[in-house]
């Protein structure tokens, strides 16, 4: 029958059918046409205006014969012409949502990301992907099918490149001739399998990622591994090096041909040149892909590299969550797990014990120390009585662990151990030729040096650099920078570097660099009373630590959120902060002194509860001569300060802590330097006190709390010795303390006020302050702040010595207290009023 006859038949039907309502008629597909169908529609767009009917047709963009007759039909005025967009993100999920009958936002982020960048945003792909690619499977395999043989093996070959390929490659291994491969391309372009990708022709790409996934789950094995093969060959006779993306394209065209060795080779090297490039999640999964094909059992000394290489990419990046599962069932290799991973009897103990090495820092990462000592202690047995130049690769490396280890062990002399560790494993990396390992000795050494010898640590980090520059080493590199940062703010309290380094950390995947700047800025954060922004760091280091398991860092987060409501003066606060710190206090070395110095001893502080502080702060001195570690909690500066103001400390002691580099950190010259002028006051040198006194209160500037505490507790002994002006001191401190909302340090402030002579602002404003209950009651602010003393079930006397009032006034204050509540003893009013007078939540 002729086009026309079919064309004149289809008109009449759609007459009939279309008369009393009219009527849709719909040809999908139209590219995949043949001319005869073409000129029947063509017919009906012509003929079709004066019947109660719509045509609507469906073409892909490709060049066809459709794609023409649109033109025309719109050019003729017959036809509206819309070119749809691909679906975006959102319109996906919801096709996903509908065809799996859920809501969208029940749907799986992986598979919309799947669907939404493999289909192209198609909508029949993103349905056959939800049902399982096999409709879509089918359809590819039979438009290829009508290709030919020929055309089958070359799109074979192709998805076998991946969704884009270059064509000089695609033609080696098709071994064809240009002809030929022109003709199967414009013949796979036509079937909309394949178009042309990016300027020129040297590269094409499937018409959408899935389609060469469907390609080549339809080869069979034999074909599957005969053309990886060919493709494979194909790549290193036209690139010999494998430069770019073509080492790990190789790697995994060896692992599809079971060339397993050939593949974990190219995995490892392609890892490698990831590393360099400071892609350490691209490296993570690289190695993770050789780790699973190497064998431990046929090849044992290569599975020990390749893990070696792992665990090293897993310790860089902070990726704990990327552990491999342990070849034996049980033994599960994650660090939560009931027993890491260990080397078997036969790998070589050199090797055993550099991925015991590796094992100790991972665990000490993951806030294990005790797990890590171990694996450290195994790996120095594997290594007794092997040494010379044949094992200076795994003493470094032994070494380098011992010196990220050491510190964790509860032993007086853990820092000199881990220190001289440092050292070895410095000597033995140069030796080994091991630059990466002897820049993260460097490092160690520096961290160790940093609060005694500052010169001695900069030193180090300036040569850590200089190697990682000089060997391409990016982690190296970014931690020396941080640490040189980390000298910076210490001097002059500038964070922008600091800033700048946890930035690049997090652009690189280098997590716990970025966590060691995100906590050194937090805390200053908190320091600059900029309370807001602290808790917003704290609260994404927590999650993200949580998530990827650094323990260690962690328990630092947790003790910065405790010491963020210490210095508020927010104990309630501070001590649940310290409950959720409990579990992890020995996670991270260092963390119980900073507890009791930089949380509770602070907020004592900011209680005027100096038998508190008395306590805490011995408490962290003592938690820190039994086990010493790097870290201030407040050795090198107030505690300095409130020993030579309670006569406990002199010169000598003043003199001692001054050699250290820790005391001339910006934070600490406030105290030192305060200590330094109440101590020149005794000695009636006050012209020197005064002037002591200007440089310490200037370094204190940039963090108020400290500077109007320091103005607070120095007024005294300044008043007595005749130095500084320490009624205007006395005057700042309380306003600033009034404003914000610590009565103790204000009413500490009017009494020594008092006490001078000095007019004394009256405050009766905060009546906010006080609950809405107790104010209808009459309670007045006064009464108010014995009440919440009253509450903790404090006596007169002790109440008086916080509000600095008389006992008989304390008194008089609780009976009228107890008379307005109605409440017959004060034990009944404390009890009924504890929740009612809290702090601000």
């Amino acid at each position: 029958m002729s086009p026309l006859m079919v064309a004149e038949a289809v008109l009449r039907l759609i007459a009939v059918v279309g008369r009393r309502r009219g009527c849709l008629l719909v040809l999908d597909d139209l590219h995949e046409a043949d001319p005869g169908t073409l000129a029947v529609v063509e017919y009906l767009l012509d003929n079709l205006g004066q019947l109660p009917a719509v045509l609507l047709l469906t073409a892909e963009r490709a060049p066809c014969g459709a794609v023409a007759l649109a033109a025309r039909a719109r050019q003729d005025g017959v036809a509206t012409v819309i070119d749809l967009m691909p679906l975006g993100r959102s319109a996906v999920r919801r096709l996903v949502a509908s065809e799996l009958g859920i809501a969208p936002e029940e749907v799986s982020p992986a598979l919309v990301r799947r669907a939404a960048t493999g289909a192209a945003g198609l909508p029949f792909v993103v349905k056959e992907l939800v049902h399982g690619l096999g409709g879509l499977a089918q359809n590819l395999r039979l438009r290829a099918a009508r290709l030919g043989p020929r055309g089958e093996e070359l799109l074979g070959l192709a998805a076998l490149l991946g969704p884009r390929f270059p064509l000089p490659v695609l033609r080696h291994a098709a071994d064809c001739d240009e002809a030929e491969l022109t003709g199967l391309l414009r013949a796979a372009t036509a079937a909309s399998l394949v178009v042309p990708d990016g300027p020129g022709t040297d590269w094409y790409a499937f018409r959408y990622p899935l389609a060469a996934e469907a390609l080549r789950e339809a080869l069979g094995p034999v074909e599957h591994a005969g053309y990886a093969r060919r493709a494979a060959g194909a790549l290193a006779a036209l690139h010999p090096r494998l430069p770019g993306t073509w080492c790990a394209r190789a790697a995994e065209l060896h692992e599809r041909a079971g060339d397993t060795a050939e593949a974990v080779r190219l995995y490892a090297e392609a890892a490698r040149r990831a590393t360099a490039e400071g892609g350490p999640d691209r490296a993570l999964d690289l190695l993770a892909r050789a780790h699973r094909l190497s064998d431990p059992d046929t090849a044992p000394e290569p599975h020990a590299a390749v893990l070696a290489r792992l665990l090293d990419a897993i310790a860089s990046s902070g990726r704990l969550d990327r552990l491999p599962a342990a070849p034996g069932p049980g033994s599960p290799a994650r660090p939560d797990g009931p027993r890491p991973w260990e080397p078997g009897p036969t790998v070589p103990p050199t090797l055993r014990a550099g991925l015991h090495a590796r094992l100790a820092e991972i665990q000490t990462q993951a806030g294990r120390p005790v797990e890590g000592l171990r694996h450290l202690d195994l790996a120095r047995r594997l290594l007794a009585g092997r040494d010379g130049a044949g094992a200076d690769a795994a003493v470094a490396r032994v070494e380098l662990a011992a010196a990220l280890v050491e510190p964790a062990r509860l032993a007086p002399e853990r820092l000199r151990t881990a220190e001289e560790s440092a050292l070895r494993a410095v000597g033995a990396a140069h030796r080994a030729g091991l630059p990466e390992v002897a820049g993260r000795a460097l490092l160690a050494l520096a961290r160790l040096l940093r609060e005694r010898d500052e010169t001695a640590a900069v030193a180090r980090l300036e040569e850590a650099r200089s190697l990682a520059e000089a060997h391409h080493l990016p982690g190296v590199r970014l931690s020396a920078e941080l640490g040189l940062a980390r000298v910076e703010v210490g001097r002059d309290g500038r964070t922008a570097p600091i800033e700048r380094a946890r930035t690049e950390a997090l652009r690189a995947g280098l997590l716990p660099t970025a966590h060691e700047a995100g906590l050194e800025l937090a805390l200053d954060r908190v320091r600059r009373c900029a309370f807001d922004t602290a808790g917003e760091l704290v609260r994404e280091g927590i999650a993200d630590a949580t998530r990827l398991g650094l323990g260690r860092a962690l328990s630092r987060w947790r003790l910065l959120d405790a010491v963020r409501w210490a210095h508020q003066g927010r104990r309630a606060e501070m001590e649940d902060a310290l409950k959720r710190l409990a579990p992890l206090l020995d996670s991270a070395p260092g963390v119980r002194p900073a507890a009791y110095g930089l949380a509770r001893g602070f907020c004592s502080l900011l209680e005027e509860d100096h038998e508190a502080v008395e306590r805490e702060f011995a408490q962290a001195l003592a938690y820190d001569a039994e086990n010493p570690a790097t870290g201030e909690f407040g050795r090198h500066g107030v505690v300095l300060l409130l020993g030579v103001l309670a006569g406990r400390m002199g010169r000598r002691h003043h003199d001692g802590i001054v050699a250290a580099s820790a005391a001339g950190s910006r934070w600490n010259r406030a105290f030192v330097g305060l200590a330094h002028a109440v101590l020149l006051g005794r000695e009636g040198r006050t012209g020197e006190a005064t002037t002591a006194a200007t440089a310490a209160l200037d370094a204190a500037a940039p963090y108020p709390v400290a500077h109007h505490l320091c103005l607070r507790l120095v007024a005294r002994p300044a008043y007595e010795d005749g130095w500084g002006t320490p009624v205007e001191w006395l005057r700042e401190a309380e306003e600033f303390f009034h404003g914000a909302g610590l009565p103790a340090p204000a009413g500490a402030c009017r009494s020594l006020l008092r006490g001078m002579g000095a007019p004394v602002r009256q405050r009766r404003s905060g009546a906010d302050r006080v609950p809405p209950g107790l104010r209808r009651c009459g309670i007045t602010v006064r009464e108010f702040e014995v009440a919440r003393l009253l509450a903790e079930r404090f006596g007169n006397r002790d109440i008086a010595g916080r509000l600095h009032i008389s006992p008989r006034t304390v008194e008089k204050h609780v009976s009228s207290l107890l008379q307005k509540t109605g409440h017959p003893t004060r034990a009944a009013f404390a009890s009924a009023a504890r929740e009612l007078v809290a702090g601000p939540a």
